[in-house]
């Protein structure tokens, strides 16, 4: 009798407890706008902040708020620009798609490691201890951390560094903010020249850690028309606003360190191992 009665107390206390909450939460409620409502449910909900913004939560409501771009969501795209745009009674801006890009071409016929490490195994971990195992300071580790990072299964490693398939590749840049040697950054899909490396030491180190390094000679900066590309660091820097992909840049590059690549849509399955080598 003694449990039953107790049992009964504290399911009084529970039901009144569930009523007294539920009262409560229909007086404080705090009414939504619907506009971020409808907003939000067009966002991918990755929560990657490649809009500027913490979440797809925040870029919503700022959206319904006013005076917010309608074509900052990256994965979205096209698509997604549109219907923000309708929604919110913008006129629709045109979308430059993105995509995560690896600057490193130190694979493991170009680079050595100079150490054997046994630790934790990650490219954070690793880059703690003396700057990693690798002998480019500056050059992909080879854990993946970036692969782990990525929510579309867009990013392997092949030959011991990270590589892309564009085709897969979201643009969310959850890989840029991953890696610590800030080798992956977000470049627009329509680019066909890039810099495959990220060593800013002088020449001669540079050469001797990776055979595919920029070793600063400035070759490709006097030879393009255009002023697109300058040595800034002891490495080589396009301006892609500048750049009409003439490739005389590629020609001239004496490591190979400047590729032709063409990014839209590679066939499902293929990295940048066949496209730069």
């Amino acid at each position: 009798m003694e449990i039953l009665i107790a049992f009964l107390v504290m399911l009084a206390i529970a039901l009144v407890a569930a009523v007294l909450l539920s009262v409560l939460s229909h007086f404080f409620a705090v009414e939504e706008n619907p506009l971020k409502v409808q907003i939000r449910a067009c966002l991918p909900g990755i929560n990657c902040g490649a809009c500027g913004y913490k979440g797809c939560d925040d870029y919503a409501a700022a959206l319904a708020e006013g005076g917010v771009k309608p074509n900052l969501c990256i994965p979205g795209a096209q698509q997604v620009a549109d219907q923000i745009a309708e929604m919110i009674g913008a006129e629709s801006q045109p979308f430059e798609d993105k995509i995560a890009f690896v600057a490193c071409n130190g694979h493991c016929e170009a680079t050595f490691r100079k150490a054997k490490y046994e630790g934790v195994d990650t490219c954070r971990a690793a880059s703690m201890l003396y700057g990693g195992d690798g002998a480019c300071v500056y050059g992909c580790l080879g854990y993946g951390d970036c692969a782990n990072a990525c929510p579309a299964d867009a990013i392997c490693l092949i030959d011991g560094i990270a590589r892309v398939n564009t085709a897969r590749c979201l643009g969310c840049t959850l890989c840029t903010t991953t890696c610590p040697k800030n080798l992956i950054s977000m470049i627009p899909q329509k680019t066909n020249t890039v810099v495959m490396c990220n060593n800013k030491q002088k020449g001669a180190q540079a050469r001797k850690a990776c055979k595919n390094a920029c070793i600063a000679c400035k070759k490709c900066e006097k030879v393009c028309p255009h002023d697109a590309i300058h040595v800034v660091d002891n490495l080589a820097n396009i301006d892609y606003s500048k750049c009409t992909h003439c490739e005389a840049c590629v020609k001239e590059c004496p490591t190979g360190c400047l590729k032709t690549a063409v990014f839209p849509d590679l066939p499902e399955g293929i990295g940048h191992k066949e496209l730069l080598g």
